[in-house]
């Protein structure tokens, strides 16, 4: 593992920072003491209520910690489209006897207030998603002593984050649970995202800095696969959803596994961005209408959500979740980190044996 980051975590293993609840101070701490780099997750919240979280966390944990945040996305949802789809999903307020969200209600998350909290208040790594945040952002995170990781999606990606003067790429695969992290939102290459061992291949050798990649990844023998590949370190998203600590909903935890729920799609129909989540009834009817429109679409939405889960129905939910779902363990974080540890080593122990043969 790149020096860089062996000084932030023994274990190359990096929970990924779910937005949405799921990412609570309680799992960023007991992956941290594990060994691993337990993550927060900013998107969605107001600067005081990520500041608090990270009062909160400093509490549980001493150890080395990441807070993530969502670059403001330039405004190019088409109003009227934005439109047609609140009515289309006017039979879902109804029956979840709820209205629908403001679509206009914060378009930048909050980015400039967050980022002036990590300033004053600076947290051993920043990350960032939809894009590459400017070079004097970086720059002023280096000066208080904060590392910075972007998200990349292809290796042209993954050059602007390096000339931006970040510290880490976090290769994405198309594998990936959530939000794929792409720095433009282009309608027309939905569904063309690469794999995540061919992307961390193209990305190495692109880049010099280090690669964290994430897509997919539920076990400690894939870890060592993107590793061979040419990464530092991988970042597990679904694998942690499903952990005690986690603050995901208990319906998402159980839907993992639930043969119900056999298998995942890219959609726009939750928050207007593409997004892999299990297909249950919401993504079906409403993923092929739904336009490119975020944040607009998270926050038509964000009631219907909510509603969902106060009713007990996984079917209203964004059951976000990357290719490996059905590998869930539930397990305590801290547990998992070591088991995931183990297997790493096991599986390089049995690389070597093979290629002394």
């Amino acid at each position: 593992m790149s020096s860089v980051l062996t000084e932030l975590f023994p274990h190359p293993i990096v929970q990924a920072p779910m937005a949405g609840g799921v990412s609570v101070p309680q799992l960023a701490a007991a992956v941290s003491d594990a060994g691993g780099l337990g993550f927060l997750a900013a998107g969605y919240k107001t600067a005081d209520g990520m500041y608090q979280e990270i009062k909160q966390l400093r509490g549980l944990t001493s150890r080395p910690f990441g807070v993530n945040l969502f670059l403001p996305q330039p405004e190019t949802a088409d109003p009227a489209a934005v439109d047609v789809y609140a009515h289309q999903l006017a039979g879902e307020a109804s029956w979840y006897e709820t209205e629908l969200g403001d679509p206009e209600s914060c378009g930048d998350d909050g980015y400039d207030a967050k980022l002036a909290v990590l300033l004053d208040n600076p947290v051993p790594v920043v990350s960032f998603h939809f894009g590459v945040p400017a070079r004097e952002v970086i720059d002023s995170l280096h000066r208080v002593g904060t590392l910075a990781f972007v998200t990349a999606t292809t290796a042209e990606e993954a050059r602007a984050v390096e000339r931006a003067g970040a510290d880490v790429v976090i290769a994405q695969g198309v594998e990936a649970g959530g939000h794929q992290g792409t720095h433009r939102d282009v309608p027309e290459t939905d569904g063309s995202g690469i794999g995540l061992l061919s992307l961390v291949a193209q990305v190495r050798e692109s880049v010099g800095i280090p690669i964290v990649a994430a897509g997919g990844i539920m076990r400690g023998g894939q870890i060592a696969a993107v590793c061979a590949a040419g990464a530092s370190a991988a970042q597990l998203g679904t694998a942690f959803v499903a952990a005690h600590e986690s603050g995901a909903h208990a319906l998402h935890k159980q839907a993992l596994t639930n043969p119900l729920f056999a298998r995942t799609e890219l959609t726009r129909a939750f928050t207007g961005r593409p997004a892999r989540a299990l297909v249950n009834r919401f993504l079906r009817e409403h993923g092929p209408y739904a336009p490119a429109a975020y944040p607009e679409v998270h926050h038509l939405t964000a009631p219907l959500r909510k509603a969902a889960a106060k009713a007990g129905d996984a079917q209203g939910l964004a059951l976000w979740a990357g290719q490996g779902h059905r590998m869930a363990r539930e397990l305590p974080a801290g547990q998992l980190v070591e088991v995931l540890a183990a297997e790493l080593a096991a599986a390089r122990t049995a690389l070597s044996d093979g290629g002394a043969r």
